[in-house]
C-alpha cells in the first residue's frame, strides 16, 4: 500500500496578485493544516530596451521591478555585454516597485 494520497486542487485566478489559502483536513485521530500561497504575476510580453548615445555619453533607462509577493526580494544583478552598469544588488520590499538604473556608456562609436 501506499502511504500518500492524492489531493487535486484547481486555481484558476482572474488577476494578478497574490493569493492564500488554508486546507483544514480533520478526522476522528488526526487534524491537518495546509497553507498554500500563489504569486500570479500579469503576462508580459518581452521587453527590448535600446540605446543610442555619443561615445563616453552615458544614457540610463530604469526598469521597473514590482514585488506583488509576500516577502521582500532581494535580486543580484549580472550583466552582460560591454558598457553596460548597474547596481550589483537590488532590494524590492513587499507592495513596492523599484527602479532598476541600466546604464549604457560606450567608449567608442560601434554596435554593442
Amino acid at each position: 500500500g501506499s502511504d500518500t494520497v492524492e489531493f487535486p486542487i484547481k486555481f484558476t485566478p482572474k488577476s494578478a496578485g497574490c493569493y492564500h489559502c488554508q486546507i483544514l483536513l480533520k478526522s476522528s485521530s488526526d487534524i491537518r493544516v495546509y497553507e498554500i500561497e500563489c504569486v500570479v504575476n500579469a503576462d508580459q510580453a518581452d521587453a527590448q530596451v535600446e540605446f543610442r548615445t555619443p561615445a563616453y555619453q552615458a544614457v540610463t533607462q530604469e526598469i521597473p521591478i514590482t514585488n506583488i509577493s509576500s516577502e521582500d526580494w532581494r535580486f543580484e544583478a549580472l550583466l552582460e555585454g560591454q558598457c553596460f552598469h548597474g547596481p550589483p544588488v537590488i532590494n524590492v520590499p513587499v507592495g513596492e516597485t523599484v527602479q532598476y538604473p541600466l546604464t549604457f556608456m560606450p567608449v567608442a562609436e560601434s554596435v554593442i
